[in-house]
């Protein structure tokens, strides 16, 4: 079974590589991205996508959500990006077919934290719409960790992680920011705190792209409520909304509880920051209410 696994995973790479190659060489035929999801880790993306994927007037990228470009891929260039999308021909169909605009657009969640992410994507997509949820960032942080201990790329328990982030941190940021071809582990994979500070990564994106083209998504109502939220980010994407989307949590992954003393300690270091962000939002969010 392993051995078949491995073949298929290989042929999967290998038919995404022969795609995207193709799709390169055919960049200015294909449809312009519309909108990101930009964030959070481990806050909803995944589910969201899979949303935004049964609806009709949605065409995705091709084999993977997230294209990673503008944070991991940027050297390879605009029309490698643009070999991910489908043809504009294809779009037009959809369109003729549905009654409806046909969109596009992908879900990379590490782009709301990467240091330079936010002004190649403005620079690069004018008028794009940027779409973040955000959950709880305690909880975040422990499902962060989880995800990131259970890949290998953390090393050390949860606890233990959180004190030892600043000494991990310092510095790397800067580094990215100077030098485009470093990427740090520790930013990507090690930042379990520094992801959940939302308001200044937000501040970022509205200095970059306006109000008016950000969409904040409070996880816990889309889990809540999801058709409700759902017709929301229609109505930002500019498509309607239709009957039928199935809503699911995806990507959860089983942990135990946490201390309720490191709970308080972490909602404490918050404060500061989800006061900022309710003050922004207009509105409390869902972990604070």
């Amino acid at each position: 079974m392993a051995a078949k696994s491995r073949v298929r995973k290989f042929l999967w790479h290998r038919a995404g590589v022969v795609a995207r190659t193709a799709g390169q060489l055919t960049a200015d035929r294909r449809l312009t991205p519309s909108f990101l999801i930009v964030g959070t880790q481990r806050g909803g993306t995944t589910s969201l996508y899979k949303a935004l994927v049964q609806h009709p007037a949605y065409l995705p990228p091709r084999f993977r959500k997230g294209v990673h470009y503008f944070d991991m891929d940027y050297h390879r260039g605009h029309k490698w990006f643009m070999g991910h999308f489908p043809s504009r021909a294809k779009a037009e169909r959809t369109a003729q077919a549905t009654g409806m605009p046909a969109i596009t657009g992908e879900a990379s969640p590490y782009y709301m934290w990467h240091p330079l992410a936010p002004e190649r994507i403005a620079r690069d997509l004018p008028g794009v719409k940027l779409i973040v949820l955000l959950r709880d960032p305690v909880e975040r942080a422990y499902s962060g960790h989880a995800h990131e201990y259970a890949r290998g790329f953390e090393t050390e328990k949860f606890e233990q992680a959180v004190a030892l982030e600043p000494e991990r941190m310092a510095g790397e940021r800067a580094k990215m920011a100077a030098d485009p071809s470093y990427h740090s582990h520790a930013v990507r994979h090690l930042a379990h705190l520094g992801r959940g500070e939302y308001v200044d990564q937000l501040l970022h994106l509205e200095s970059l792209v306006g109000r008016e083209r950000l969409h904040v998504v409070d996880s816990h109502d889309y889990f809540a409520q999801p058709e409700q939220v759902f017709s929301g980010v229609c109505g930002f994407l500019g498509i309607p909304d239709v009957p039928g989307i199935e809503h699911d949590q995806h990507n959860a992954r089983p942990r135990m509880a946490m201390p309720d003393g490191l709970r308080s300690r972490l909602e404490d270091h918050f404060a500061p920051y989800d006061a900022r962000l309710a003050e922004w939002l207009g509105g409390t969010p869902s972990w604070r209410r």
